[in-house]
Order: C-alpha cells, then sequence, then structure tokens
C-alpha cells in the first residue's frame, strides 16, 4: 500500500508566516470599536479608530501588560490603555505617557511601541498579515473573492477544538461526506468520482466540473458547474457557475481556517452571491450549519484518539490533498526560513476515489 505518514499528530503545530489569515467580519468592527482576539497563539485587537482607519496592534500595554482592548479608541486616532492612560497609534507607536511631568526628558514615549500588524479590508472580510520579520512589510495582498463587488451574504463559523493542520486536511478531504454527512435528504451511496487538478501560485485547483449532487442545481440550474481552490496558509473557495432565469449566476464559497493557538481552529464559512439571488439564504442557513457541525463533531472524535499520539497515514488517491497541502506548508516554511522563492510542488494529476 502507498501510503505516508501525516506530519502533525498532536499539539505540535506549525504556524506559516508571511501569511494573510482572516481575522473578523468587517461589519463586526465599528468605528470606535475593538475586537480581542487570540491568533496563532498570539494576543490581538483588531478595531477602527473614529476615523474608520483599521488597525491591529498586540493586545498587551508594555507598560503593565493589561490588555488594550480593555481601554477605549480616542479622538485623537490613538488607543489609550485602562490602567494609566498610555496611548499608541495605529502604527504601535506609544503617543502620550499622561504620568510624566516636566523635566523628565528620559523618558521618550515615541521610543514605546507594541507590535502593529498589517491589516486589510476586503469584500467584507478583515485580515491580518503575521510576518516572519514584524517590522517587515507583505508581500502579497489578502486573497480576492472571484465575484465583483462581493459581499458576505451567509456566515458560520464555529469552533474546532484540533489544530490548524486536522482542520484543514478534514475540510478538503473527498472521502468523508457519505459517513460524516450522511442523511435520508442528502446522497449516502458511494461512487467513483475522477477530478483533474492543477497547481495554483500557492496551492491547486480541483478544475471546473458538473458536480454529482442535485441540490446545485438549486444554486445555479441544470448547466451548473464548480471549480474548487486551495491555498495557503488555509483558504479554500468552491466558485460555483449556472445560469437561473437566464442569467448567469456566480457563487462562491469561501472556508478559511483561522488558528486560535495549537489545539484550537476557528473555522468560518462564507457565501457570496449577487444581491438578486437572496433567496439562496434559506438554502445555506440549513445546509452550512448542519455539514460544518458535523465536520466539528468529528475532530472531537478524532481528539479522542490524538490524545494517545497514534501513528496516523494518507493513502492513495482520496488523502492526496492532504499529501499536497503538507508539502505544500513544508516549502513555505522553508522558503521563509531560508528568504529562497517559494516552489509549488504539486503537479497536475488527476485523482480517482469512491465517496
Amino acid at each position: 500500500m502507498n501510503a505516508e505518514p501525516i506530519v502533525q499528530t498532536g499539539g505540535d503545530v506549525t504556524f506559516l508566516r508571511d501569511c494573510w489569515y482572516m481575522a473578523a467580519l468587517a461589519r463586526d468592527v465599528k468605528p470606535g470599536g475593538m475586537l480581542r482576539k487570540l491568533l496563532l497563539g498570539e494576543p490581538v485587537v483588531v478595531g477602527r479608530m473614529k476615523n474608520g482607519d483599521l488597525f491591529a496592534l498586540r493586545d498587551i500595554c508594555p507598560h503593565r501588560g493589561v490588555p488594550l482592548s480593555a481601554g477605549k479608541v480616542l479622538g485623537d486616532a490613538s488607543v489609550e490603555c485602562p490602567y494609566h492612560g498610555w496611548r499608541f497609534k495605529k502604527d504601535g507607536v506609544c503617543s502620550l505617557i499622561p504620568s510624566t511631568v516636566d523635566g523628565q526628558d528620559n523618558i521618550d514615549p515615541s521610543k514605546i511601541r507594541v507590535r502593529s500588524y498589517p491589516v486589510r479590508e476586503q469584500d467584507g472580510l478583515i485580515w491580518v498579515y503575521f510576518a516572519a520579520n514584524e517590522r517587515a512589510q507583505p508581500a502579497s495582498e489578502p486573497p480576492r473573492v472571484p465575484i465583483p463587488n462581493a459581499k458576505p451574504r451567509w456566515v458560520e463559523s464555529q469552533t474546532f477544538t484540533c489544530g490548524i493542520d486536522h482542520a484543514v486536511i478534514g475540510l478538503m478531504d473527498p472521502a468523508h461526506a457519505p459517513y460524516v454527512h450522511g442523511r435520508w435528504w442528502w446522497r449516502v451511496t458511494p461512487r467513483e468520482k475522477i477530478k483533474h487538478y492543477e497547481p495554483l501560485p500557492n496551492g491547486f485547483v480541483m478544475t471546473r466540473h458538473a458536480p454529482s449532487k442535485a441540490a446545485y442545481k438549486i444554486i445555479g440550474g441544470a448547466d451548473v458547474s464548480t471549480e474548487i481552490t486551495f491555498e495557503l496558509p488555509s483558504t479554500r473557495f468552491e466558485n460555483i457557475r449556472g445560469t437561473i432565469f437566464g442569467r448567469q449566476v456566480d457563487v462562491s464559497g469561501l472556508t478559511v481556517c483561522t488558528p486560535i493557538d495549537a489545539n484550537n481552529t476557528q473555522v468560518t464559512q462564507i457565501f457570496f452571491w449577487p444581491a438578486w439571488l437572496g433567496f439562496l439564504k434559506p438554502f445555506f442557513m440549513v445546509l452550512g450549519p448542519t455539514f460544518l457541525g458535523d465536520d466539528r463533531r468529528i475532530v472531537e472524535l478524532q481528539k479522542q484518539g490524538l490524545e494517545f499520539n497514534p501513528s496516523l497515514m494518507l493513502i492513495q488517491d482520496s488523502d492526496v490533498p492532504a499529501m499536497w497541502y503538507h508539502r505544500l506548508k513544508k516549502a513555505w516554511a522553508d522558503s521563509v526560513a531560508n528568504g529562497t522563492p517559494f516552489v509549488n510542488p504539486v503537479k497536475p494529476r488527476t485523482l480517482r476515489w469512491r465517496s
């Protein structure tokens, strides 16, 4: 049997750097508001100044360690610590220490800073960039939703009690559906699938094809087709295309895994569609929480076995996307560590499995 070991079995997780991670929905961060987040095991406050400018800062005041997110956003475009009133601009530089008095020139607030993270608002989402060198600027931009003027129309987010690797390979796994998601109203009889894959700059794509499930016709009519992409560190798009009422329909489903820490991952599914397709929302309100909940429960069961640190394996062909993920991740980590260009190890290939 052609098999290879899984890299991660327990809490020993490598978080990729020089990458964008989704932190929040844009609508959840109002002007003057802040969200306290734990991202990649790091405390981060994501917020907006009152003028609407976004910021992301390490959520620890360097004076006494109090979370800045417990303070407030001020009109001078600064964040005030709730303990002693120290203020920090969106670049992390301290702008005021209220307790200092005239003559104490040896204290220069501008020499004090908290870590600031590059942050972007795009397609209704907020992304935070985690660089290997904290002063480095992003070498890329966050992934774009392939629909013009995209807005999140439906969102479901759940916390998986596993590291990011198991969350990612569980969601890209093509063979689990009949057993994890099987219901009387969802086909459960496995049958052979043949899908072609091509490399992408930072991942791979299951090329466009006619989906086997009749439910897709609700979204895109009789001529519906779909493609599924994955790119590092943890972004999966399913791009559905079809025709309804004589109009071309493009619906994009984004699943993104954001590491909370080594043992917990926030998994968020977001669907984007044109405003005139609002009748689709009840369909996703039923399927989305149900299927994502199925995936969450199976990794909770998996955790019971992983506590004993067993040897695991990946097999052909249904586990090849998981193999690609681990190879992509290693190639990316090596390129960042060595300062060399990233080379995608994935090659074009047709895979066969039964599901």
